[in-house]
């Protein structure tokens, strides 16, 4: 028996997804969680948490596209065409929050206040347009041989734009344990009061997510409760239930890192629940990934260069987290 090439890479691209939005997701909640904080000083040190780091959190969006490129070309060209505007609007999110993130250290007193805003906004868009995607994608795309069919608009529907807030919520709550974990003080109580109306709001997301789903899509709800796939999906409804119980406890017992793994639990369900509705197409409703791979051997080269790339990465961000790691001093910087 072969080596399973395209499932390989859709493991990869998976889990690069994955660590994309845990890595980016914190601190694009910092952003989304700007106009909560008025304080400048506070609003500095919720950037500085970042600053050693941020840079690094998107490679892992670049690896996915990439991956997908290369690995998936089908798939590559039919979701990028189906979502070419709200990618296009994510982009220059992304790009007006690193150009916001820089100058507003560098700006006079009279344009740190349009620069923050700027941050904020970048933001929001970055976030809400990530949202809008993952939806899209739930539903679905029309696809005739092997193109996009559909029409420019079709990814902005009431689900999608449900799933946009949903994210803005689920990185706002990465946001605010991530502060609580590295900042002290009135900071970090704040962000321990507004993490629990995050935490339930994010609950609320996921259960009305859980049920419009399968509502909405028939091949979904057959596969979630067809065997095994019941088996492996039963416990994820009460493993959130518990997980968002726990979060609610940490947030007021003081614990410091505690809330942010529970966030990202709750974060690990949600896209456990997603690759289980979702497998194994890569294209939604019926592409698989053996029907969207490259040919084997385009599949085994990149993956040299891959399973060669991928260390670096891994060694790079676990050695600039564990250098900064601790708490950040306002007006200080990391102690």
């Amino acid at each position: 028996m072969g080596i399973d090439l395209p499932l390989i890479w859709a493991v990869i691209i998976g889990v690069g997804l994955m660590m994309y939005v845990v890595m980016d997701g914190f601190d694009l909640g910092i952003g989304i969680l700007f106009p909560f904080v008025r304080d400048r000083e506070e609003r500095d040190t919720m950037v500085n948490s970042v600053a050693p780091v941020w840079d690094g959190n998107e490679t892992w969006l670049v690896l996915g596209g990439a991956a997908m490129l290369a690995a998936f070309p089908v798939a590559y060209s039919v979701i990028l065409s189906a979502l070419y505007l709200p990618l296009i609007f994510m982009l220059v999110g992304l790009i007006w929050r690193g150009v916001a993130f820089e100058f507003r250290f560098k700006a006079d007193e009279g344009h740190k206040a349009f620069w923050d805003k700027a941050f904020a906004w970048g933001s929001y868009i970055a976030s809400f347009c990530q949202g809008t995607a993952l939806g899209a994608f739930i539903n679905g795309f029309e696809v005739e041989n092997g193109a996009y069919s559909g029409g420019l608009f079709d990814w902005l529907t009431p689900f999608s734009v449900f799933t946009g807030l949903g994210l803005l919520a689920a990185y706002a709550l990465l946001g605010a344990t991530w502060l609580v974990m590295k900042t002290e003080g009135k900071l970090q109580a704040d962000m321990r009061r507004i993490g629990k109306p995050i935490a339930f709001a994010l609950f609320v997301v996921i259960v009305v997510v859980s049920l419009w789903t399968p509502l909405a899509h028939e091949a979904i709800a057959e596969r979630w409760f067809a065997l095994p796939n019941l088996v492996f999906f039963a416990p994820v409804p009460i493993l959130v239930l518990l997980s968002t119980i726990a979060l609610s406890r940490t947030l007021e017992s003081g614990s410091h890192a505690l809330p942010f793994v529970l966030t990202l639990t709750l974060l690990f369900l949600g896209y456990t629940g997603l690759a289980i509705s979702m497998w194994p197409n890569i294209v939604p409703p019926g592409i698989s990934i053996w029907d969207a791979a490259s040919p084997p051997q385009s599949l085994g080269f990149a993956l040299v260069g891959a399973l060669f790339i991928i260390p670096f990465i891994l060694a790079y961000t676990t050695w600039s987290y564990y250098v900064f790691r601790g708490k950040v001093k306002a007006g200080e910087g990391y102690h």
